[in-house]
């Protein structure tokens, strides 16, 4: 994205830098880093000086469910009837002649075409190598709260105080 008022670094990209601060807590989860966190909002802490970092990170692939021709077809005719509903009715907005009926049912019927080669092309091309749905999730092992060194303390004594 650029900036249309102009921008000095202009020919620069920003790169990823690593977190810094100093360790003022560490949590199994992010909700409770998160709680730290707001606990530190809600006594006028400055937050701007604080980072959640997750640590020991992970990708977890959580099987859902298995995969049939049944649910793949299935699954096609459902989202692609929703997609043919949504055309239909735009093309019944901007009919000239005749009813809605028309142009709900060619939308219907095209989406639910539409829909069952979209999900059954990719299926069949997996062979058998895949039959599973899942769901992709980036995980840490734990979660470390950092600080600017400069309120460091003050931020380690307030989430001393949560502690209790």
């Amino acid at each position: 994205m650029t900036n249309p008022l102009g921008n000095p670094n202009r020919g620069r990209q920003a790169l990823p830098t690593p977190p810094s601060g100093w360790p003022v807590g560490s949590y199994p989860t992010y909700a409770e880093a998160q709680r730290a966190v707001d606990y530190l909002a809600d006594g006028q802490f400055p937050v701007q000086d604080v980072t959640i970092v997750g640590v020991d990170l992970m990708q977890v692939e959580r099987v859902l469910y298995r995969l049939t021709w049944g649910k793949v077809i299935g699954g096609g005719v459902v989202s692609g009837a929703w997609l043919g509903l949504f055309l239909g009715l735009l093309l019944s907005l901007f009919a000239t002649t005749g009813g809605a009926l028309g142009p709900l049912a060619v939308g219907l019927v095209g989406g639910i075409v539409f829909g069952v080669i979209t999900t059954s092309i990719p299926y069949a091309a997996t062979k058998g190598q895949r039959d599973f749905a899942s769901s992709m999730q980036l995980v840490a092992g734990r979660y470390d709260v950092l600080c600017d060194p400069k309120t460091a303390e003050r931020a380690r004594d307030m989430l001393a105080r949560l502690a209790l």
